[in-house]
């Protein structure tokens, strides 16, 4: 079993920026491919940004550019840094864990870009 907690969301103004962290706890954090999805109010949740247990990292074309993430697998941590935020990133940030096939969410976070 494994828990994840995200923190890092509010409400920031267009062209900020923010960094999404999630802790994880329960198992062996390194062998786990790691990502973070949103959703917006009506829409589905999309993938954001994923990283793999060996480092391969994938980015949705909306964030290119403007986002990063990285994972610290000593501190079982996973970071997204967004930059140059837009007012359409306003959504729930999630962050998701899996390992084979297996698939483990966090709560979520608000992230509302808005002046």
């Amino acid at each position: 079993q494994v828990q994840l907690v995200e923190s890092g969301g509010g409400l920031v103004q267009p062209g900020g920026s923010l960094r999404l962290s999630c802790a994880t706890s329960g198992s062996i954090f390194a062998i786990y491919g790691m990502g973070w999805y949103r959703q917006a109010p009506g829409k589905q949740r999309d993938m954001v940004a994923s990283i793999t247990s060996g480092g391969t990292i994938n980015y949705a074309d909306s964030v290119k550019g403007r986002a990063t993430i990285s994972r610290d697998n000593a501190k079982n941590t996973v970071h997204l840094q967004m930059n140059s935020l837009k007012p359409e990133d306003t959504a729930v940030y999630y962050c998701r864990a899996i390992r084979d096939g297996i698939v483990y969410w966090g709560q979520g976070t608000q992230v509302t870009v808005s002046s």
